[in-house]
C-alpha cells in the first residue's frame, strides 16, 4: 500500500514541464487540478460559475459560495481596482506592500474589484465590491502551472480554493490530498517533487492557509498615526511578522473580530508535525 501510494501522490511533479503541461490541459477542459502552493495545497480550477459551484459541493461548501482567485505574480495587481481606494492608503505603498509579502511566500489579500472580476468571485464588504486574491508568492514552482493554465484557458485569473474538504485543515503533504482527491472526477493531484524542501523554503509561514490583508478601507489609524490596514485572517505568516513589514511601508495593521486565532498545521497519522517526524 505505502508503495501504491507513493506512485498516486508522484502522478504528476511540479517542476516537471510535461507533467505541467498535462495538469493545464486537464484544468482546461473543465478540470480541477490540487497541487503543490508553497508550503502547502491548493485546489484551482477555471473561473466559470458552474466550475466554481461543482468544486464548492465537492468541498461541502454551498455551491454558491463566493471563491477566491488567482493569478501569476505579475497579474496580481490588475484584479483590483486601484481608484476605489481609501484616500488613506496611498497606492503606491500598497503596491509595495503587495510586493515584499509575495516575496516572502504565500500570502491573500481584499481589496476594491477590478471591473473584470465576475459577481460570483467578489463580495460586498463595507459596501465595497470587493475580491479576494490568494497567491503562492514570486518564487513556489506553482507559478509555471499557473502561467499555463492561464495560456490554456486564455483567462487572466482562476479559481483557487484550500485543498480540504469543509471545516478541515488544508493539506500539506501529497499523500494527504490523493486520500482525499483521487476518487473525485476530474480532480488532478500535482505535487510537489519533495512536500519537506517545499516547506523548508517558507521558513517564516505555517503549512496552513493564507493570511488575509484587506485595504478596501482604512481602519482608522494605529498609535503611531499610521493608516491602519486590517488583518482578516490569521493564517500562515504570524500578525507580528504582518505588522512589522506593514510598518516599513507606512501602516499599521489591526484584527478584524473575525480574524480568530492562528490557524494550526493539520497532523497525519505517524508524523508528529510539519517537518513530518
Amino acid at each position: 500500500m505505502g508503495d501504491e501510494r507513493a506512485v498516486l501522490v508522484r502522478d504528476l511533479v511540479l517542476g516537471d514541464p510535461e507533467d505541467v503541461r498535462r495538469a493545464a490541459d486537464e484544468l482546461g477542459e473543465g478540470g480541477a487540478v490540487v497541487h503543490g502552493f508553497a508550503n502547502f495545497y491548493a485546489l484551482t480550477a477555471g473561473a466559470d460559475p458552474e466550475v466554481v459551484a461543482r468544486v464548492n459541493r465537492m468541498k461541502g461548501r454551498p455551491p454558491g459560495q463566493v471563491g477566491s482567485v488567482t493569478t501569476v505574480p505579475s497579474g496580481v495587481p490588475a484584479l483590483f481596482d486601484w481608484t476605489r481606494l481609501p484616500a488613506e492608503l496611498p497606492r503606491r505603498q500598497v503596491r509595495s506592500l503587495l510586493d515584499e509579502l509575495y516575496e516572502l511566500g504565500p500570502f491573500g489579500f481584499r481589496g476594491p474589484a477590478a471591473e473584470r472580476v465576475p459577481g460570483h468571485l467578489a463580495a460586498v464588504r463595507d459596501g465595497v465590491r470587493t475580491v479576494q486574491v490568494i497567491a503562492p508568492g514570486r518564487h513556489c514552482p506553482s507559478n509555471a502551472f499557473l502561467h499555463a493554465a492561464l495560456d490554456r484557458t486564455g483567462a487572466d485569473f482562476l479559481f483557487v480554493t484550500s485543498a480540504n474538504r469543509s471545516r478541515e485543515l488544508p493539506h500539506w503533504r501529497g499523500e494527504g490530498v490523493v486520500a482525499d482527491f483521487r476518487h473525485e472526477p476530474r480532480v488532478r493531484v500535482l505535487a510537489h517533487a519533495d512536500d519537506a524542501a517545499a516547506r523548508l523554503r517558507y521558513p517564516h509561514h505555517a503549512p496552513v492557509s493564507t493570511s488575509v490583508v484587506s485595504f478596501h478601507r482604512a481602519a482608522g489609524c494605529g498609535r503611531a498615526g499610521l493608516p491602519a490596514l486590517t488583518l482578516e485572517r490569521q493564517g500562515s505568516l504570524s500578525v507580528d511578522h504582518i505588522r512589522s513589514v506593514a510598518a516599513n511601508h507606512g501602516f499599521a495593521l489591526t484584527l478584524a473580530p473575525q480574524a480568530g486565532p492562528r490557524r494550526s498545521a493539520r497532523i497525519y497519522p505517524q508524523a508528529a508535525g510539519p517537518d513530518g517526524r
